[in-house]
């Protein structure tokens, strides 16, 4: 039986997302009896971000300045807006460096069951930016999931009602990808969204 201590840093550890009771005991004893300097460290560094990381107030993602570095940026294109559901897509995106656009962030997407809708998500401040005259087009790049695609549906509404052309990343198979191994959703959404070889 462990100490109130002990079972109490393994039951916090456990809000991380994948972590079960088993790997938070691991990790909780790893802590102890190896790394308890690097625990400190964790801890500070997690202190620190709770307390100084807030959300950008033109994108949403996580930043500890009210404008972002990305917002911020006079070399980004703003006539582009990519729609995502969470700042990792964000990092995503950055780390394949293939666009020069901006972003909003959802923080989510819409999930009526959960108690999500259009306010929890932001969409007031989207449809704002929908508005500025210098936006030509918004990218949807919500998750290929139902939740997904019911969110990147409202916001197609939502941009058309603004005159603003909207975009939807593509879909199909993953490079390096087996055709004996790709789910048949997957395979259906590459044959409808094949386009010509040149």
């Amino acid at each position: 039986m462990s100490s109130p201590l002990i079972a109490q840093l393994i039951d916090a550890l456990r809000i991380l997302p994948g972590v079960g009771p088993k790997s938070a005991q691991r990790m909780a004893y790893a802590i102890l009896e190896r790394q308890r300097e690097g625990g400190k460290h964790l801890a500070w560094a997690l202190s620190e971000a709770i307390e100084k990381v807030g959300h950008c107030q033109s994108c949403r993602t996580l930043s500890e300045a009210p404008i972002c570095k990305i917002c911020a940026s006079p070399k980004r294109d703003a006539g582009l807006l990519c729609v995502v559901e969470t700042p990792a897509d964000v990092l995503s995106i950055e780390q394949a460096g293939i666009y020069q656009g901006t972003y909003f962030v959802l923080m989510g997407h819409l999930s009526p069951i959960d108690g999500i809708g259009p306010a929890q998500l932001g969409l007031d401040l989207l449809n704002t930016k929908l508005q500025q005259p210098d936006l030509s087009e918004l990218i949807l790049a919500t998750n290929q999931t139902v939740e997904g695609e019911a969110t990147a549906h409202y916001i197609q509404q939502m941009a058309l009602k603004q005159g603003v052309k909207v975009t939807r990343l593509a879909q199909g198979l993953p490079m390096g990808g087996e055709l004996e191994y790709t789910d048949s959703a997957t395979l259906s959404h590459a044959f409808k969204g094949r386009r010509q070889v040149d």
